[in-house]
């Protein structure tokens, strides 16, 4: 017993970290608290066999007309996850308690609580939904309803709260369109299908008066707060009132943000969260991270590059009021299939860490390569939304810059260096001012 009493040996810690046993044990700590079980053992052998706690649990929150379901339908594509909405709970599931839900619908009451989280933990407890896991869309509506699904052992991971100025969300609600056959919402000023075909088949929703809205904005604004005090932890929060693939885009310094996180600190737990969700770091947020490390004493020795950033021109506009100008600002321009070339054929060996890619660099073995993996960020559909982002953003920032120089990146890689270089060394630009 002896042996035992002292600490892991260094090889017994990596193993469980490398296999996550201790998110696994606190997973299956947290059932067995909720459920009790009469045979603790064989509850956590039927969970080991019938759960996936690598499976995402998301909730996405929000006023109306916020953009809950846009959110919900990307998490779900992103990640292959199911989508859980009054909606499809109420008529697309065929479920026990269904009809019964829906009689009060027809009816025009409000669904009780209890209702409302039987059907959600009936739907949640389907295989899909087990191993593919859930997003939540809309729900828990109040603490009620919260407090509810957590006795049912239904616990998310994050909870995504979305928010916006209330004048803006009536507006938005006014001009709600639906396409029937992705569910996808549009706007008929801010968010327009380029499309034709989805422009004809696009369907106005049950329409709200402002009135109505305003009633159901009270009422959200009123059960918010009790909603937070329970998910406060896991809970973050997405200003809606900007263009939805800005809400959805992650954010550039990328490399920075993970050094952070890396660090430990109270700073890196916080943006740890937005990153392990998929969510933007705030600009305020990054701009501290920033600030912080462009004034280190390396930094204002011998300069700095700054990659990935700014992505817009509210980002430049911050780093200029922070006294960051830089003297030297360059844009690659690449062709879509390029760009897609690249980034698709990208795989990392899960062993080694080592990166390949199917043409330019493939495995050199069979065995190598039948155990490659993909970034889901690689895939086509991730990238295309990456680069329409970029391309929405890129013309207002080449304004900003209006000194940059541009390089084409669809070239070998010394002759981008070269360039890169002879801009470096040749002497800064004069401005020229006219005379008054």
């Amino acid at each position: 017993m002896a042996e035992l009493a002292g600490p892991w040996p260094p090889p017994v810690g990596a193993y469980a970290e490398e296999r996550e046993l201790f998110r696994l044990l606190q997973n299956m700590l947290e059932e067995l608290i909720i459920h009790q079980p009469d045979d603790p053992i064989q509850f956590m052998i039927n969970h080991l066999k019938q759960n996936n706690d690598d499976a995402p649990r998301i909730c996405v929150l929000g006023p109306p007309a916020s953009g809950k379901t846009t959110v919900a339908l990307w998490l779900c594509k992103r990640l292959h996850a199911i989508r859980i909405s009054q909606e499809t709970l109420l008529f697309k599931e065929a479920l026990a308690l269904t009809e019964e839900a829906k009689a009060y619908k027809e009816r025009k009451e409000k669904i009780p609580n209890a209702l409302w989280a039987n059907l959600i933990q009936e739907r949640l407890s389907n295989v899909d939904c087990i191993k593919q896991g859930w997003i939540l869309e809309g729900f828990p509506e109040n603490q009620e309803q919260a407090w509810i699904l957590q006795s049912s052992g239904i616990i998310p991971r994050h909870v995504v709260v979305l928010y916006a100025p209330d004048t803006v969300l009536i507006e938005r609600n006014s001009g709600k369109r639906i396409d029937p056959i992705t569910e996808e919402v549009y706007h008929t000023t801010f968010d327009w299908p380029r499309d034709l075909l989805i422009q004809e088949r696009l369907v106005k929703p049950e329409d709200l008066s402002e009135q109505e809205i305003s009633k159901k904005l009270l009422e959200y604004h009123r059960n918010f707060p009790g909603i937070f005090q329970i998910y406060q932890k896991i809970l973050k929060s997405i200003n809606a009132d900007q263009p939805s693939m800005d809400v959805l885009s992650q954010v550039c310094c990328g490399q920075l943000l993970k050094e952070i996180v890396a660090g430990k600190t109270k700073l890196g737990e916080l943006v740890k969260t937005y990153i392990e969700s998929g969510y933007p770091v705030p600009d305020k947020l990054v701009m501290k991270i920033l600030t912080e490390r462009l004034n280190a004493l390396d930094c204002m020795t011998n300069g700095w590059v700054l990659y990935g950033f700014p992505r817009d021109v509210e980002q430049g506009e911050q780093l200029q009021e922070s006294h960051f100008v830089p003297n030297r600002v360059f844009f690659f321009n690449l062709p879509y299939e390029s760009i897609v070339e690249r980034l698709s054929q990208r795989r990392i060996d899960p062993v080694t860490g080592e990166r390949y890619h199917t043409t330019f660099r493939p495995a050199p073995t069979p065995e190598i390569q039948a155990r490659l993996r993909q970034n889901p960020r690689d895939k086509e559909e991730n990238i295309e939304m990456c680069v329409e982002s970029y391309y929405r953003n890129v013309k207002e920032l080449e304004d900003f810059y209006e000194d940059a120089f541009y390089v084409n990146a669809d070239q070998d890689p010394f002759a981008v260096f070269e360039f890169i270089e002879s801009c470096i060394i040749k002497p800064l630009p004069c401005k020229k001012f006219k005379s008054s």
